[in-house]
């Protein structure tokens, strides 16, 4: 048997050529997904006001018909304004029904907030919650063998920054304090989904899924994840082609988890996605390192160094893939 040739590694390497049979693929797929293996009636999305939801949102009512899909905006405390007016921006574009759950009472009675802020306080003592913004940050040189280091940033309301390396214990207990807001939003979906009789339809992208970047029976829990296997440049792609707004294809991605203003490069993946898209494309397809370093501009140790970052946070992140042992 011929062996298929490998393209040769581009920049343009992750582009669709036709976008419109990408689209109709996912579309159908969805359709049958829910029907025949779920044998739901509809579908349930949480929307932010994200590229990815707003995406996952668009395929649903194409796939479905708008009347079918309800979409759901999920905001608390520390949500970003913007999230809900977009998220309304985007449904009303394609026709869909939504619902405005607000869960900081929830996460109130769960402790969410308290929790966190009784470690952030730990670490940095003059911390007042009512007052002050507060967010992890992650530092780590991705070209450089180096593993990341965590520290907690807190702003004042006179924009005075403080910031302090986050101990173990800490920064476990304000992540495990955080993730009651994915777990939360969960629930409330399958709640609507389970009296529709709809199923919940997931806003992961591959990334999100391979990386680890999702909470364990939190934003990970869905019934079909549609796009869990296009990287994010090309989530952006099906969003300029479906007709997503331009707010949000403009919009900077952010983690809408941290009281401070948090972005998802600086928060968990270290690099720009139109870089990362294309080297992870690389490690996982076993292209040489010198090859990608050419095209990236890049040394070849730098590559080496990036595809080992990679394959540490794939082999850390095994756990939240994992399904239940029996």
């Amino acid at each position: 048997m011929k062996t298929k040739e490998r393209r040769p590694f581009s920049k343009d390497i992750l582009k669709f050529n036709n976008i419109e049979s990408i689209s109709n693929e996912i579309i159908e797929k969805l359709k049958s997904d829910v029907a025949n293996k779920l044998q739901r009636r509809g579908a349930v999305v949480g929307i932010s006001g994200g590229i990815d939801s707003s995406v996952v949102l668009a395929l649903s009512a194409k796939a479905f018909g708008p009347k079918r899909v309800l979409g759901i905006m999920l905001p608390e405390q520390d949500s970003s304004g913007d999230s809900e007016m977009l998220a309304r921006k985007l449904a009303s574009k394609f026709g869909v029904d939504t619902l405005v759950e607000n869960i900081t009472l929830a996460l109130d009675g769960f402790g969410c907030y308290h929790r966190r802020d009784e470690a952030i306080s730990n670490v940095i003592p003059d911390f007042d919650p009512e007052k002050d913004k507060a967010k992890i940050e992650i530092k780590q040189d991705i070209n450089q063998n180096m593993p990341a280091i965590s520290s907690i940033t807190v702003v004042k309301p006179n924009n005075e920054v403080a910031s302090k390396l986050l101990p173990a214990r800490e920064y476990l207990q304000i992540v495990a304090a955080t993730n009651f807001k994915q777990r939360s939003r969960m629930s409330m979906l399958y709640y609507h989904a389970e009296r529709l009789y709809y199923a919940v339809i997931g806003t992961p992208n591959k990334h999100e899924v391979e990386q680890g970047f999702f909470v364990k029976h939190g934003d990970g829990a869905a019934d079909v994840m549609p796009i869990a296997h296009l990287y994010k440049t090309q989530v952006y792609q099906l969003a300029e082609f479906l007709g997503i707004p331009q707010e949000i294809i403009e919009r900077t991605p952010t983690t809408d988890t941290f009281s401070a203003e948090q972005t998802q490069e600086d928060y968990f993946y270290q690099m720009p996605f139109e870089s990362m898209d294309l080297i992870w494309y690389g490690w996982e397809n076993e292209y040489p390192a010198a090859e990608v370093g050419k095209v990236m501009d890049k040394t070849e140790e730098e590559i080496e160094n990036i595809y080992r970052n990679f394959e540490r946070k794939r082999k850390t992140t095994d756990y939240l893939r994992m399904r239940p042992i029996f």
